[in-house]
């Protein structure tokens, strides 16, 4: 199919029926329809609410992730940020901190590890692939070497209660993503700092020659996308009660999904909140589903592989394409 048919083909259609948030409302209609003639009680409510404790440190991760995807670039070191964190907050409790210093030195520590890509990306004009996937291991391997690899535990019960109450239908760390989205969609619609990660994600010489603080603004973000994997360390520390070094392995991989099935372009300049929010609960489900009816959680890596593919390929069938 040409350039040509695909405009034609578009034409035909309503707006509303190509983009990729439309297409994510029908893939989680026809989703939960098979899911309904494979196992019914997973869509019970009480099933649903327990699953739904899962989804909030992908959610966080996901929001700054996508403000770094617009930009055209991508941060492949949240995991092992997380596990770092994990392990600063739960070994210097095990010294006898409280746990609320714990808790700031461990967002300390993903700051200082979001700042240093930040640094590098902008100081050696290294492409962000390349220092995020050089950090991931460096991040990850300073985590088990502090902790020597073995489980933290036995956290005070006021922090683990943070982990498992709600308020009024909504677990703590749901009302933390529901902060941080209206203050990521605040900066994306309403504020400056928007129109310029759009600009830098559409041609970042341009926008360079614009005056914009190019390296400032990637700065920043890669040091927001390290406290927020730090905040999400907390908050799986307080609903699990543990902090390994492995606690953010593979966990890139569901955001990233997450962020591009939403409709966010791979190179940068297009995408929606609403698309990742979207893409966020379609992947939670799939996972949610595979483990609830099989009962085999390496079948996650495929299910996720298959979504990664899939969204690629319905952002090429729907034209975003790198912008010129």
């Amino acid at each position: 199919m040409d350039a040509f048919e695909k405009k034609t083909m578009k034409a035909r259609l309503p707006s509303w029926l190509v983009t990729p948030e439309s297409l994510l409302i029908g893939l989680s209609m026809a989703f939960w329809f098979i899911m309904g003639k494979l196992d019914h009680s997973f869509l019970q409510w009480e099933v649903q609410r327990e699953l739904s404790t899962h989804i909030w440190e992908t959610a966080l991760m996901a929001l700054p992730m996508t403000l770094i995807i617009l930009t055209g670039g991508i941060d492949l070191s949240i995991g092992s940020i997380m596990s770092l964190s994990a392990v600063t907050a739960g070994l210097l409790h095990q010294a006898g901190w409280p746990m609320p210093m714990g808790c700031l030195a461990a967002m300390v520590v993903g700051m200082a590890c979001g700042w240093f890509n930040g640094w590098f990306i902008t100081r050696f004009k290294v492409h962000p692939l390349m220092i995020t996937l050089a950090s991931m291991a460096a991040f990850r391997g300073m985590a088990e070497g502090v902790s020597q690899a073995r489980p933290l535990s036995g956290f005070p019960e006021s922090f683990t209660r943070m982990g498992n109450d709600a308020w009024l239908g909504l677990p703590i760390a749901g009302w933390i993503f529901a902060g941080s989205l209206v203050m990521a969609a605040w900066i994306m619609h309403a504020h400056r700092l928007g129109r310029c990660i759009h600009a830098i994600g559409y041609n970042e010489q341009a926008a360079r020659f614009s005056g914009l603080r190019v390296d400032r603004m990637l700065l920043g973000l890669y040091t927001l996308s390290g406290l927020s994997a730090a905040m999400a360390a907390i908050l799986f520390m307080a609903r699990r009660n543990t902090a390994k070094a492995d606690i953010g392995a593979g966990v890139e991989l569901g955001v990233i999904t997450a962020v591009v099935m939403g409709g966010v372009s791979i190179f940068g300049g297009r995408g929606t909140l609403a698309g990742v929010c979207l893409g966020l609960f379609l992947i939670h489900e799939t996972r949610e589903f595979v483990s609830w009816h099989w009962s085999r959680d390496e079948l996650n890596l495929l299910a996720l592989g298959v979504l990664l593919i899939l969204s690629v390929v319905f952002q090429q069938l729907l034209g975003h394409k790198r912008p010129s």
